[in-house]
């Protein structure tokens, strides 16, 4: 039976990612876990995240996840972040009056701003909250079965900005073009909630489930 170990430090959204990966591969093991030998000897990892980030990285520090989270992406182990996990992947974060977070991805999350427009003049909301088109920017094992387009559900406020294009796997529009997945060797994190992305978010769930961590 594989399993994936889902980093439970507080911050994220844990029973609808776990029903997720169940209902995607029934029998997966789902270990919802801030145990390091549980997360450890889990075929994956996942690491959620929702809030804001100044208290994410406090808590992901208190409990020592950072170092976990190295020592899981050296092991050459899938690895996939989720929603602000995918922000405290970046260098940097300007919420909160700037935070610094795991420095995996050269890169920094910025603030949408609050004069956002669309392409006819009219005012966008921030949040940017609810579905958007995803546009894959390199082919990926985790984008098997899903079009390219594929409409994926997002609620966040800041967004990330990657330094090396080379790792931008999907990018998104919302008055600005950003980064919404970011790959480097076995490590895929998304900017979206996969696990509220209904055909297309449940297939990237699957996907993982079924990643070697090889590209």
């Amino acid at each position: 039976m594989s399993s994936v170990a889902v980093i439970d430090y507080g911050m994220g959204n844990l029973h609808s990612v776990a029903k997720a990966l169940e209902h995607v591969q029934p029998g997966v093991e789902v270990r919802v876990t801030a145990d390091p030998t549980l997360i450890f000897s889990a075929d994956r990892v996942l690491l959620p995240g929702v809030g804001a980030i100044r208290d994410c990285m406090g808590e992901i520090r208190r409990l020592e996840i950072d170092k976990v989270v190295q020592q899981v992406i050296d092991s050459g182990k899938p690895f996939l972040a989720i929603c602000v996990g995918i922000q405290a992947l970046m260098r940097h974060s300007e919420e909160n009056n700037g935070v610094d977070c795991l420095n995996f991805f050269a890169g920094n999350t910025l603030f949408f701003g609050t004069d956002l427009k669309d392409s006819n003049g009219e005012k966008l909301k921030v949040p940017h909250m609810g579905w958007n088109q995803v546009y894959q920017r390199t082919a990926h094992p985790l984008w098997q079965n899903i079009d390219d387009g594929s409409r994926f559900y997002f609620v966040h406020s800041y967004y990330v900005k990657s330094e090396q294009p080379r790792q931008v796997s999907a990018t998104c529009e919302y008055s600005v073009e950003f980064d919404v997945a970011l790959s480097e060797n076995n490590v895929f994190a998304v900017q979206f909630h996969p696990e509220k992305s209904q055909k297309p978010g449940l297939q990237l769930l699957k996907n993982f489930l079924n990643w070697d961590g090889k590209v």
